[in-house]
């Protein structure tokens, strides 16, 4: 039963969709369909576009993803938690920006990658 409806749409249905499809000849051809024909088109461009980002799909470069959370890779790891006191009269700057992610080479003043990771919020 399953397999007898299984190839009545594949062998009657889908060619006399096929064939009921209003496929320009020229490109202006489209420019010249009426809303009724692009709604019977439409779904075969998207079963259309759906195959062809299928097909593509393996080829696009994945994000690569971080092999690990840690926020501080570098800066004083044998310490559990990492905490600098900073006195107020030894700052020579009189705006200075800290960095709380603790991804800056100039530890506790703020770095160029911290720019990036500032806008996220959470972090």
């Amino acid at each position: 039963m399953v397999l007898d409806t299984l190839a009545r749409i594949i062998k009657v249905q889908l060619p006399a969709y096929l064939k009921r499809i209003p496929i320009p000849e020229t490109l202006g051809g489209f420019a010249r369909l009426t809303v009724a024909e692009w709604l019977r088109l439409l779904p075969f461009l998207g079963v259309l576009a759906l195959l062809g980002y299928l097909a593509v799909r393996p080829f696009i470069p994945r994000k690569k993803q971080q092999k690990d959370s840690l926020i501080n890779l570098k800066i004083q790891k044998e310490n559990p938690k990492v905490v600098n006191e900073i006195n107020i009269e030894d700052l020579q700057f009189t705006k200075a920006a800290y960095c709380r992610c603790w991804r800056s080479k100039t530890v506790m003043m703020f770095g160029i990658l911290c720019g990036s990771l500032d806008t996220v919020p959470g972090l």
